[in-house]
């Protein structure tokens, strides 16, 4: 054997060491994580569609970077494309609801006026929403078609990751954006801690990424509802209508409840981002009222829209009949649904979202921190006995 070799192995060995403890991680989710049909435990009675998440949408698609470095920095992001061409050529109707608006939603109020997106959906933490809608630009710039285009509206939405993450470093940089958006594809969703939620905490758990998906029956249009949410809120968990949070001993007003305290208190403040796609033919007015059932999915399973909690929804139309040409003529031709035939629209993003929360606590594991602060991973075989002792698997 060549000793003088050896000096060269070591230091190759110590390059790949250091490249592996510090260098940012793109898009780093386990695909094989388990999520909460994986444990027998079904929400509502729709079917899901194939990958039960937002993708199965038609033309939908979501990219992550996570950025998982030194001892510190727990953060990301994740962008959602409503179709693959230029969004800003192709418009496509859309909606926002706020149900309770402490946060920092770039882009609502031409949503709110004009009622369209013209760029990708950026999640990411509260302090970097600026370089996100900045890289939003230049992603927008980036199209030849749009050469001459001086107005661009970003919409970006965040939740405060600040518990775990170093989140006044503002480590989010334009070019990670944009690779999120490259790394975007149809297919299964990566959950738990990645992208946007690398850093969150829900129920006083670990959050993250989650997505669900719903199809109504074809006699009623056959279409698909696809949630992606971003989970960093508190209150009373539910799962399936069970106590857990209760049962776990894990819930906001706990100590108040239960004097002396022996625990800290769960926090119920934070933030939800919900993102909802639909191929339905729903315009702008519908797609408000479908964002606000979204609401409906929060509540069950136990959030409550803490005064510090920025909770919205955007909910799209990916229906190619209703695509916005930039430039068209004065008068547009559309066919959308009748109001009669929303409501099992409703119903499939109410579960959808309800399912979509329930995967990022599923999906998440425990993860330290900024100033070694630690959150636990739901411990899931206490939750599946506590489902047991109230007969709900």
């Amino acid at each position: 054997m060549n000793t003088k070799a050896y000096p060269f192995m070591r230091s190759f060995l110590c390059i790949c060491l250091i490249f592996v403890l510090f260098h940012p991680f793109p898009s780093t989710a386990e695909t094989t994580t388990k999520r909460l049909r994986d444990y027998g435990i079904k929400i509502g009675i729709l079917e899901t569609g194939p990958n039960n998440a937002i993708t199965d949408v038609k033309g939908v698609k979501v990219g992550h970077y996570t950025l998982i470095k030194d001892e510190k920095i727990r953060t990301g992001v994740t962008a959602i494309l409503p179709h693959t061409g230029n969004i800003f050529q192709e418009k496509v109707p859309a909606a926002i609801y706020v149900a309770n608006g402490f946060g920092k939603l770039t882009g609502y109020t031409q949503v709110e006026e004009l009622g369209n997106i013209e760029t990708p959906i950026i999640l990411t933490n509260t302090l970097s929403v600026p370089t996100a809608a900045d890289a939003l630009i230049d992603y927008t710039f980036s199209f030849e078609e749009n050469k001459d285009v001086r107005s661009v509206n970003p919409v970006v939405g965040e939740t405060n990751d600040g518990f775990l993450n170093d989140i006044r470093g503002r480590h989010i940089k334009k070019e990670y954006v944009l690779e999120a958006i490259k790394n975007a594809a149809p297919g299964p969703v990566a959950e738990g801690c990645v992208g946007a939620g690398t850093g969150t905490v829900c129920f006083g758990f670990k959050g993250g990424i989650g997505a669900a998906s719903r199809v109504i029956p074809q006699k009623l249009g056959g279409y698909t509802v696809g949630v992606l949410v971003q989970t960093n809120f508190g209150g009373v968990l539910e799962i399936a209508g069970a106590p857990v949070g209760v049962e776990l001993n894990e819930y906001y007003l706990k100590n108040e409840l239960n004097p002396p305290p022996k625990t800290a208190n769960s926090s119920p403040d934070g933030s939800c981002m919900m993102v909802v796609m639909t191929d339905a033919p729903l315009d702008t007015r519908n797609l408000k009222r479908l964002a606000k059932r979204a609401i409906l999915g929060l509540a069950k399973t136990g959030g409550i829209m803490a005064n510090g909690s920025g909770d919205y929804v955007i909910a799209v139309s990916t229906n190619e009949s209703l695509r916005i040409p930039h430039k068209s003529s004065p008068l547009m031709e559309m066919k959308v649904l009748h109001n009669d035939a929303v409501t099992p629209l409703f119903l499939a993003v109410n579960e959808a979202v309800e399912e979509a929360i329930l995967n990022s606590l599923f999906a998440a594991v425990t993860m330290e921190g900024i100033s070694g602060r630690r959150v636990e991973a739901l411990p899931i075989d206490k939750v599946l006995e506590i489902l047991k002792k109230y007969r709900l698997r």
